[in-house]
């Protein structure tokens, strides 16, 4: 049977500016998404039925449609129903590794790699744009999961434009096993609190633009590590940290470990610590331990990253 294996990076907010509503319901949205080589592993094998399988150890990950990865999977099928009925159907196996509920994208990454795997195991040759598109139909973080690396975000965070790889950092990551922040309910708490600072409709795209000379982007482009890490910002800090004080606590137990910066990343309730070198992380990881006993914070170290989803083997027998 045909197979592949992929690596899914989860992803990390260096900015998130929620500018105001759009027509569609959704919030617009100003950001700036960084991979991290902290990854999920994805193995796509052909069946000989017509059936979409998903499979993962991991207790909190639903195995039905309402995993975004069958959802990518049954995409293609409708998509692409000749290549569906030539190859058959998947099964899809994830050794899941992102913390769940976390900000980090990890279902969106899944569904990105399903996406990229298929194309190559039914043979269709989709360009990175077309990828792209197709993810934007499962959700707004899917298409950056399957570019990857370092990009400004605008729109629901579906409109990317790639910048420089800043992949010589680290990040120290945290997550409380018991703190699972709704997306949902974070953007729907910030629009009832916070919505009066919107701007108009019409001044949606252009603010939204802004971003493109921003300061954050600036630090980014001159390569300015200490500019990046004063930099971060996240909007969302403003509803979900006073609902979660854990998440402050945490926030400046990484700041007084002495890294670049620390922030929540996107929804929460991940919160990570912007560091220069690997020395510097483990340091801050030290200082997490510590806060750790003995409480259920999971800690990791990764490296930022320059690529999204890459294939890491092949089986085409």
């Amino acid at each position: 049977m045909r197979s592949y294996s992929l690596i899914a990076p989860a992803k990390i907010n260096l900015y998130l500016e929620i500018i105001g509503d759009r027509s569609d319901g959704y919030h617009e949205l100003a950001m700036v998404l960084q991979s991290i080589d902290l990854a999920d592993q994805v193995d796509l094998r052909s069946l000989s039925t017509d059936t979409i399988s998903v499979r993962c150890a991991h207790p909190q990950v639903p195995e039905s449609r309402a995993n975004l990865a069958y959802q990518a999977a049954a995409l293609m099928a409708a998509e692409f129903s000749d290549a569906f009925a030539q190859f058959g159907g998947v099964e899809i196996t994830i050794d899941k590794r992102i913390p769940i509920a976390a900000g980090l994208a990890g279902g969106s990454s899944n569904a990105a790699a399903v996406l990229v795997g298929l194309d190559l195991l039914w043979q269709l040759g989709l360009t990175q744009s077309e990828l792209e598109e197709l993810g934007s139909q499962l959700g707004s973080d899917v298409p950056f999961c399957i570019a990857g690396g370092t990009a400004i975000a605008t729109g629901r965070g579906e409109r990317l434009s790639p910048l420089p790889s800043v992949d010589n950092l680290y990040v120290v990551l945290g997550k409380y096993r018991h703190l699972d922040v709704a997306t949902a309910w974070a953007y729907q708490t910030y629009r009832a609190n916070f919505g009066n600072t919107y701007v108009n409709k019409q001044d949606l795209t252009s603010r939204a633009a802004a971003v493109h000379s921003s300061s954050m982007v600036q630090a980014i482009i001159h390569e300015d590590q200490v500019q990046i890490g004063q930099r971060l910002h996240n909007d969302l800090e403003r509803v979900v940290i006073p609902a979660y004080p854990q998440i402050l606590q945490l926030k400046e137990t990484f700041q007084n470990a002495g890294c670049l910066g620390a922030m929540m990343s996107g929804s929460g309730s991940t919160v990570f610590a912007l560091c220069d070198s690997e020395k510097q992380a483990q340091k801050v990881h030290q200082q997490g331990r510590m806060l750790a006993q003995p409480s259920d914070l999971d800690l990791f170290i990764a490296r930022l990253t320059s690529t999204g989803v890459q294939v890491m083997s092949s089986n085409k027998d």
